[in-house]
C-alpha cells in the first residue's frame, strides 16, 4: 500500500504514484496533487484538512497521513469548546502521547467510552412497532386494518421497550466499529475498543449513510457525554461522488480545520460578549444581499442589541494574513455584510499572522470601518480565551463608538 505523510501547511512534496492513485487523490480533494519534473512523480501538499484515510478501491487504495500543524492538546481544545453544549467536557480527554490526529482521538474516545461505561451500560426506553401474537402496549389501529384485515392475530402494536439499544449506545457502538478499520490505530488502542464491542453486546450498529441518532444531554446519559462528543466526531465519514456517477471512497477521519476554528471562534466570542448584552446569532441566515432575496448572506456571528438590531458582524478565516489588505476578497465579503445590515464596521479574525490588527477606513463609504484581527490557536487555552476577551472588547468598543447600545 502507498503512505503519503504531510504536515498542514507544510510544503509540496514528491511521491512516486501511479497514473491511477494521482487520479483518485485528484478526484477525493482531500490533498493537492501537480504533476512532479518526471513521468510518475508527483508533487502532493495538504488541502486545509487534518487526519488519516485510505482513498481509492479497497484492493489498491493510497494511505493519506496529515498531521495538524496545531499541537494535538490544542487542537482537541478548540474541539472540545466548539461541542460542549452538547456536553463535551474537553477536561475529560485524554489524547495519550499520541502526536497524530486519529491514533489520538481513537485513544481519548476508548478511554472515554471505558469510563462510560465502567458503571455498567445505559439503559432507556425505546419505542418499538411490530406484529406480535399477544397486545403488548397499543395496538396500531389504521395498521392492523390495512395490513391484516379480519385477521385476528398477529397483533400490530406499538409499545416502549426498556432495553440497551438506545442512540447514545449505538453511537458508541459505530463509532467503534469504525476506528478499527481505520488506518494507523496502535495495537493497545484497537484491544481497547475491541472490549468495547463486548460491553455494548445487544446494541444495533447505525446503518451506513443515514442521518445520526438524535441524543439529548440529561442527567441520566451525563457519564456519556465525553464519549459522545468524540464519538460524532469518528462517524463523520464521507464518500465522494464523481462527475461520472461512480462513488470514491474515503475511508478515514479528516477535520476540515477552517471548520473547527470557525466553531471554536464563534461559540467562544458568543460567551464573551455575553457580558456586554444583547445577543449572538451564529451562521445567521436572515441577511440577503439583494431586494428579491435571491443572494443569502451567511455571517459567522452577528451580534444584534436588546431590540433585535444588528450592531456588529464577525467572519472567521482560517488564513495567514501576512500584510494588511492580503485577502481582498474578505474584505469585500465584509464589506457586503456591513451594507446590507447598516453597520458602520466589520470584524474579520485569522487563525495566524500578524499580532496587530489592522484597520481599514473604506472610501465612499461614510466612513465604515473593516478590522482584521487575529487570534492564536497554538496558545495555551486560558491565553486563548484571553485574546477572545480582548476581541469582544474591542467590538463592544466600535459598537460604543457607532453611538449603539447593546
Amino acid at each position: 500500500m502507498t503512505v503519503i505523510r504531510l504536515r498542514e501547511g507544510g510544503p509540496w512534496t514528491e511521491w512516486e504514484l501511479s497514473a491511477e492513485h494521482a487520479a483518485v487523490l485528484a478526484a477525493s480533494e482531500v490533498v493537492r496533487i501537480a504533476p512532479g519534473p518526471r513521468t510518475g512523480l508527483w508533487r502532493v501538499r495538504d488541502n486545509r484538512l487534518v487526519g488519516a484515510a485510505r482513498i481509492g478501491p479497497a484492493h489498491d487504495p493510497v494511505e493519506v497521513r496529515i498531521a495538524p500543524k496545531t499541537p494535538i492538546d490544542r487542537l482537541f481544545f478548540l474541539l472540545g469548546y466548539a461541542h460542549k453544549q452538547r456536553g463535551w467536557r474537553q477536561e475529560d480527554v485524554d489524547a495519550g502521547e499520541h502526536p497524530d490526529l486519529l491514533p489520538a482521538l481513537a485513544y481519548a474516545f476508548a478511554r472515554a467510552a471505558e469510563r462510560a461505561l465502567r458503571q455498567g451500560v445505559l439503559l432507556g426506553y425505546r419505542e418499538t412497532e411490530e406484529a406480535l401474537t399477544v397486545v403488548r402496549g397499543r395496538i396500531r389501529e389504521t395498521d392492523q386494518i390495512r395490513r391484516r384485515h379480519g385477521q385476528i392475530v398477529p397483533v400490530e402494536v406499538r409499545y416502549d421497550d426498556y432495553t440497551v439499544d438506545i442512540p447514545e449506545n449505538r453511537l458508541l457502538l459505530s463509532a467503534t466499529y469504525r476506528l478499527l478499520r481505520l488506518p494507523g490505530i496502535p495495537a493497545g488502542t484497537r484491544r481497547l475498543l475491541r472490549h468495547l464491542l463486548v460491553r455494548l453486546d445487544g446494541v444495533e450498529r447505525i446503518v451506513p449513510g443515514r442521518a445520526l441518532p438524535q441524543w439529548t444531554p440529561t442527567r441520566l446519559n451525563a457519564r456519556y457525554h465525553t464519549a459522545l462528543g468524540l464519538a460524532e466526531l469518528v462517524l463523520r465519514g464521507a464518500s465522494y461522488e464523481l462527475d461520472d456517477g461512480r462513488t470514491l471512497r474515503v475511508d478515514g477521519l479528516l477535520l476540515e480545520m477552517w471548520r473547527v476554528f470557525e466553531d471554536f471562534l464563534t461559540v467562544a466570542l458568543s460567551d464573551a460578549l455575553r457580558p456586554y448584552g444583547g445577543r449572538s446569532e451564529m451562521q445567521d441566515r436572515r441577511h440577503h444581499l439583494d431586494h428579491d432575496r435571491n443572494v443569502p448572506l451567511r455571517p459567522d456571528l452577528v451580534y444584534y442589541d436588546a431590540g433585535g438590531e444588528p450592531v456588529a458582524v464577525v467572519d472567521a478565516k482560517y488564513k495567514i494574513e501576512g500584510r494588511p489588505g492580503e485577502h481582498e476578497a474578505d474584505l469585500y465579503q465584509m464589506l457586503a455584510y456591513c451594507t446590507v445590515m447598516g453597520l458602520r464596521s466589520g470584524h474579520l479574525v485569522y487563525a495566524a499572522g500578524d499580532a496587530e490588527s489592522w484597520v481599514h477606513r473604506i472610501v465612499g463609504t461614510g466612513g465604515v470601518r473593516i478590522v482584521e484581527a487575529v487570534v492564536d490557536v497554538s496558545l495555551p487555552p486560558d491565553a486563548l480565551l484571553a485574546q477572545v476577551a480582548d476581541l469582544a472588547r474591542q467590538i463592544a468598543v466600535d459598537t460604543e463608538r457607532a453611538g449603539v447600545t447593546a
